[in-house]
């Protein structure tokens, strides 16, 4: 699928908003509207090789379990993220999120999603409206971050070890 690109301004510093989003656990509370069931694949969750397990909410998904690795963090740049999701995992991922400065001690805060179907029938899947629906819900969780780092509030629960 092409990329799908989702941006927003938040009005807090560019080093505030990557100590954020570097921590995993974090990650939780403003995507939980369409990503649920988190669960850390280690004990730390903040930097390069910390991941989360979840369960995706998309409308007519069998196969909805997917995962996340930070596999690249520039401070206070960009956060890349790769991972899998479908059925036994076969669909890759991968997620940049990169920060650049803005006015007035703003953050442009720039999430970009692509995938990878391995299948025709994953392709099929993808082009049946997934590309308009993950728009919706990755410019929704952009907002919520926003709401997040700005006023604290709209929080969703933060993940934890072991679901605890």
């Amino acid at each position: 699928m092409d990329p799908v690109t989702v941006s927003i301004v938040v009005d807090a510093p560019r080093e505030r908003v990557f100590d954020y989003l570097q921590d995993i656990a974090n990650h939780s509370e403003f995507t939980d509207h369409y990503l649920v069931d988190w669960h850390l694949t280690r004990t730390d969750s903040v930097g390069r090789g910390a991941g989360a397990r979840f369960r995706v909410k998309a409308p007519g998904s069998r196969f909805s379990w997917g995962d996340v690795t930070f596999a690249e963090v520039d401070s206070p740049h960009r956060i890349v993220e790769v991972g899998r999701t479908g059925k036994n995992n076969r669909i890759r991922t991968l997620g940049v999120y990169e920060l650049a400065p803005g006015t007035a001690g703003t953050t442009r805060v720039r999430f970009t999603l692509e995938t990878e179907p391995v299948t025709l029938s994953d392709r099929m899947m993808e082009g049946l409206g997934a590309r308009g629906w993950l728009r919706r819900k990755n410019a929704r969780a952009m907002r919520r971050l926003r709401s997040i780092l700005e006023r604290d509030e709209d929080r969703g629960e933060r993940v934890t070890v072991a679901g605890g």
